[in-house]
């Protein structure tokens, strides 16, 4: 391959391809009704099967519910305003962590085993969900900055989370113990935490763009 096909590559694979507000929209309240939706069962079957992992990706559920709401009526906003939207979606992202952690904390003394089978069966349909919300977000990821890469990394996040928490009740199965679910816990506390902090690097990206485009001294 010559030299000019190469930089000829490489300049298409830089190119952000622009996408439409209205198709945007459309597919980030899509996803938010996917896990509105799905938000109720997990919930349900954690509480049932009393696995704390399983609870903190049910209220993650939520969060991805706010985020791409969110996403839905930013739309149109200045710079600086979706620069500020996106370093409260990373806070946003922080809400599981925390609850999943709290919930860690009450049960680090005497941990107990979640039921196998319920939290197996509530993580293949968490999959699926997720997998389709990333499936919808990847294609509009840089339509919006970091509005719409906080929808993505929420979602693909949430995969990892799911085939995690499915090995965990495979583990769970075999030692009877209840660590496993609570190990998990403090993974998903570091994902997340690992998440928000994409985001709020690309949200003050935004703005200090958005200060340079009005003359202002970057600070």
């Amino acid at each position: 391959m010559s030299d000019r096909t190469t930089s000829q590559t490489e300049q298409q694979q830089d190119q952000v391809p622009i996408i439409e507000a209205s198709t945007l929209r459309r597919v980030v309240l899509t996803v938010a009704l996917l896990n509105f939706a799905y938000f109720f069962v997990e919930f349900s079957v954690a509480l049932v099967a009393g696995s704390v992992s399983l609870l903190a990706d049910s209220v993650d559920f939520l969060e991805d519910t706010a985020v791409n709401l969110l996403i839905f009526i930013a739309l149109g906003w200045s710079l600086a305003s979706q620069s500020r939207l996106g370093k409260l979606m990373a806070l946003i992202i922080l809400g599981p962590a925390l609850f999943a952690g709290w919930e860690a904390i009450k049960r680090f003394g005497d941990p107990s085993a979640p039921a196998v089978v319920p939290v197996v069966l509530a993580s293949l349909g968490a999959i699926v969900i997720n997998g389709v919300s990333a499936w919808l977000l990847a294609r509009v990821r840089h339509a919006r900055g970091s509005l719409s890469r906080t929808a993505f990394l929420s979602a693909r996040n949430d995969v990892l989370v799911n085939l995690a928490v499915i090995a965990m009740a495979l583990v769970t199965l075999r030692t009877k113990s209840g660590w496993p679910d609570l190990i998990l816990g403090c993974g998903i506390i570091l994902l997340a935490l690992h998440a928000a902090k994409e985001v709020w690097e690309v949200s003050e990206e935004e703005r200090l763009a958005a200060k340079a485009l009005a003359g202002e001294d970057i600070d």
